[in-house]
């Protein structure tokens, strides 16, 4: 179908007449970003937040396991702010153990509430 030449197209954004190209959906490039910011408004705060979390888990695993190995207590990493439902991978040995990692920080359930931290070597 071919469009004819004359027809008014308008910014999706701000209605304003669209001049140029056939093919040009937006009047600026102002436009065309703040309609695709807003559209995408949601998965990029899902995004941020997430890695937010993430950063935050990495930097009290960082403080409190500056030795590539200790232990400590849920209590305490829970009193620094940590979150146990952000991590980024799962490692299973072969007896079983969950090693949860925040990259290359992790940490590993133990009795009573400690828990083993740990650090991966590169």
């Amino acid at each position: 179908m071919v469009k004819n030449q004359n027809s008014q197209r308008t910014c999706p954004e701000c209605g304003e007449k669209i001049v140029g190209r056939i093919d040009k959906k937006y009047c600026s490039d102002a436009c065309r970003n703040t309609y695709n910011n807003a559209l995408n408004k949601d998965i990029k705060n899902l995004i941020r937040n997430t890695h937010n979390r993430l950063r935050k888990n990495y930097r009290i695993l960082e403080e409190l396991n500056p030795n590539q190995k200790k232990k400590t207590s849920r209590e305490r990493m829970m009193g620094k702010g940590f979150d146990f439902n952000y991590f980024t991978s799962i490692y299973t040995t072969k007896t079983g153990n969950q090693y949860f990692f925040v990259y290359d920080q992790g940490y590993l359930a133990l009795e009573d509430d400690y828990y083993a931290l740990v650090k991966r070597e590169r």
